[in-house]
């Protein structure tokens, strides 16, 4: 499994929302570009960035940041947020971003992530995030009007890599990741699935990679990275090997 730390931008800087409130932001005196740097020389070789302006769909976005990171740290960029068109996709692939993560446009039409796949490639993954079983899209605020698992049956057979799937009530809540409802994704799709939202310290990496749960390829980790819960470093020299990165196809 891969370890994955998260940037997540609103108005440029580095947030953690609670559940997924725009309401409930904490802002960390962090500079984007600083953080990711930090993530790099702790050993950190995917990093996960959130367009938290962008996801909401109401013009604005951190684009300019995003290019910015890709172009000064030597790291694996995946970002989602507000991804709906093919001039998204453009921007953020020219800008060097090597894995895009669709979510509101595949609840939307999931046949979305095969016709873009014909045309930039195989990089896209299906974002599904849910709230007691019930996907949600524009940032949260919404009901997609289908079912996670529903969702995750689309995924594969339209050309998504893999999936990351957050259970909405555990984001920005240090109370442990959903590991049950993960599984059940992955088993669902057939796809590697990245686990996000929850991660409260130590003890889960050592529940995750201790239980090996069947599908699980990935782990986002945020808040407690920034309420330094844990030590990055440690966590990465501990349980994630240099092997794994060549098999990192997803």
């Amino acid at each position: 499994m891969t370890i994955i730390p998260a940037i997540d931008l609103l108005d440029g800087h580095c947030v953690r929302l609670y559940r997924g409130d725009y309401d409930r932001s904490t802002v960390y005196d962090t500079d984007p570009l600083e953080q990711a740097m930090r993530f790099k020389a702790a050993g950190a070789r995917r990093i996960h960035l959130v367009d938290l302006d962008a996801a909401r769909g109401k013009g604005k976005h951190n684009r300019e940041v995003i290019r910015e990171l890709c172009e000064k740290v030597e790291a694996r960029f995946e970002v989602g947020g507000g991804i709906r068109n093919d001039h998204d996709v453009e921007e953020l692939t020219a800008a060097g971003v090597d894995r895009l993560v669709i979510g509101t446009a595949f609840a939307r039409d999931p046949s979305i992530i095969r016709r873009w796949t014909e045309r930039f490639g195989k990089k896209f993954i299906a974002g599904i995030d849910a709230t007691d079983g019930t996907a949600k899209i524009s940032g949260w605020e919404e009901d997609a009007g289908i079912s996670d698992v529903e969702l995750a049956a689309m995924a594969a057979g339209n050309g998504a890599i893999s999936i990351i799937y957050t259970n909405i009530k555990r984001d920005g809540t240090l109370s442990g990741p959903d590991i049950e409802n993960s599984v059940r994704i992955a088993k669902a799709s057939g796809l590697p699935v990245i686990i996000s939202g929850g991660i409260g310290g130590e003890e889960d990496f050592r529940r995750i990679f201790g239980n090996k749960p069947e599908g699980i390829a990935g782990i986002i980790v945020g808040k407690a990275l920034y309420e330094q819960r844990f030590d990055l470093k440690r966590v990465l020299a501990l349980y994630q090997s240099e092997a794994e990165e060549a098999q990192e196809e997803w």
